[in-house]
């Protein structure tokens, strides 16, 4: 039966198999009810109970899961290295971090109207840019608009040009970079070096409540799925199977008539938006975004996520994520020089031996033991 379904066109493939199905709905009973339960019904005391920093670590790994889902989507199977995903995964968090800042009203150090930053700054009113920042919803509306745009524009004139391979991760990195230096400054309105923190509400509760925790956990486990299931649906259909020709022979798809240029750029700016959804869940969970978010070195960070979990599996790119971070809060703690030793280790190991990633070896070992 599995023989057969591999053998359909992608656009009458099954979204998923029934193993993967009973892995999804494990993963909800997992997420959606066993961790929030352990950590609001059980005494700090039980051995059983999940503590609060793991409930922060694993919301901000959920969150570094959907990057690296949304670059696997362009990356495995169109084609495109984007080295600049951290650029849209730190706007996001930015654009909801406004609305974190103004919520915080005058409970901050200087109790006036305006965030600390620009109080410190001598700022005398809020930018033109910062108009509905206070509304939830608009904000929402924002984490969407603004990366998404970017990301369209960009994407539009680049793929026009026929930029690829080495050429567009090398501007991809440099946009980023330039994003970075812009915000570094003060005068730009978001906080210079220091960036957004000291948040206290959202939706006029308290972000530091293990409730408001939980409900912000579960939003990332629920949105990790959704982002799996979309861009499952999306290559497992026509669309999927034209984005895999695109990267395997550009050229000739467009012999046969099809445009690169809307197959690619719809799938480069649904991966943004998709980082941005990611980093505006983020920042609530850590409590900061600055401009260092943006640096290259991060970008460069999510690649290899997905290149330790396996490009063009979806599932992959998760399990690198969540590997190599885990590793990195242990590394980083027990030994905080190694880490990056580590890292590039791992990288180098996965590449010469295990080219398929680790989701490779998972396969490896499940037709050894059937």
């Amino acid at each position: 039966m599995d023989s057969h379904s591999s053998a359909l066109p992608p656009e009458k493939q099954p979204l998923l198999s029934p193993l993967a199905w009973k892995g999804v709905g494990l993963y909800a009973i997992l997420c959606l009810l066993v961790v929030p339960l352990l950590h609001l019904l059980l005494d700090a005391h039980s051995p059983w109970h999940i503590s609060a920093y793991f409930i922060n670590l694993g919301g901000k790994i959920l969150c570094y899961a959907i990057v690296a889902v949304a670059l696997d989507l362009i990356w495995g199977y169109a084609g495109i290295l984007s080295l600049g995903h951290g650029l849209f995964f730190a706007l996001g968090g930015y654009a909801f971090g406004m609305y974190l800042m103004r919520s915080i009203g005058r409970d901050g150090v200087y109790h006036a109207d305006l965030p600390d930053f620009m109080v410190f700054l001598n700022w005398k009113e809020l930018p033109w840019y910062w108009t509905g920042s206070d509304h939830f919803f608009l904000s929402v509306l924002l984490v969407l608009l603004i990366p998404g745009l970017l990301a369209f524009v960009f994407g539009y004139f680049a793929f026009r040009s026929r930029i690829k391979g080495v050429y567009f991760s090398i501007i991809t990195q440099a946009l980023t970079y330039a994003f970075m230096l812009l915000f570094f400054r003060n005068e730009t309105g978001f906080g210079g070096n220091n960036g957004f923190t000291d948040f206290k509400r959202l939706l006029g509760m308290s972000i530091t409540t293990p409730e408001m925790r939980v409900t912000l956990f579960v939003l990332s486990a629920l949105t990790l799925l959704a982002a799996l299931l979309l861009c499952r649906w999306m290559i497992t259909r026509k669309f999927g199977r034209i984005l895999t020709a695109i990267r395997d022979a550009e050229s000739r798809v467009m012999f046969i008539g099809y445009q690169p240029l809307w197959y690619k750029l719809t799938a480069w700016t649904l991966s943004a938006l998709l980082a941005a959804i990611a980093g505006a869940l983020y920042v609530p969970q850590v409590g900061i975004i600055n401009p260092s978010e943006m640096s290259p070195a991060n970008s460069i960070e999510i690649a290899i996520w997905v290149a330790v979990g396996g490009r063009a599996s979806l599932i992959g790119p998760v399990l690198g994520a969540i590997t190599v971070n885990l590793a990195k809060s242990w590394f980083t703690v027990s030994f905080p020089e190694y880490w990056l030793f580590f890292l590039g280790l791992l990288f180098v190991t996965v590449t010469l031996w295990l080219p398929g990633g680790l989701i490779s070896l998972l396969s490896r070992l499940r037709k050894g033991e059937s």
